[in-house]
């Protein structure tokens, strides 16, 4: 799921300008075209205006990607400022108009399980009552809890809590 976050439109300067505002950010940002011959450089800076309103201050950076479906061009990056408890991910999506509807999106922690087969299949699980090497092992009489120092349960030690009087 993703939240629109801002809108970034543009100004007599032709500089995308706006406001990307959270619970816990609001800055009024600004897009910096980067020019560079180095194909990993990003498309753009994005600069957050300082405190006092008189300077702008590199706060992160978008690099340009397309969708995989269909095509459509964006730009993603992270907005980074020692405000921030941890760094913003963004997403910028360019409008007809010119400007950029922001948005922000939690990344996704990849989780990978093994599947049967394959390299990185899980062993065999052996059966209960086997160690590693499938030799049969000396079940304890009892609980199946195997051995343990501490008392059974509903035999407390010491002194037993008298019942309250309701």
């Amino acid at each position: 799921m993703s939240m629109n976050i801002g809108n970034l439109k543009l100004n007599e300067q032709g500089t995308p300008v706006g406001r990307i505002v959270t619970l816990g950010f609001n800055a009024v940002v600004a897009l910096r075209e980067v020019i560079s011959n180095n194909d990993k450089a990003p498309a753009f800076d994005v600069m957050g205006l300082s405190a006092d309103r008189r300077t702008w201050v590199k706060i992160g950076a978008l690099w340009e990607y397309s969708a995989n479906g269909s095509g459509e061009s964006f730009y993603s990056g992270r907005l980074d400022d020692p405000s921030l408890e941890k760094a913003l991910d963004v997403a910028m999506f360019r409008q007809e108009d010119g400007s950029f509807n922001v948005s922000w999106r939690r990344p996704q922690r990849k989780r990978e399980m093994p599947v049967a087969g394959g390299d990185n299949a899980l062993p065999p699980m052996p059966p209960a009552g086997l160690d590693d090497d499938h030799v049969p092992t000396q079940t304890p009489a009892g609980d199946g809890l195997g051995e343990s120092t501490a008392p059974a349960p509903g035999k407390a030690r010491g002194k037993q809590k008298e019942p309250e009087n309701a």
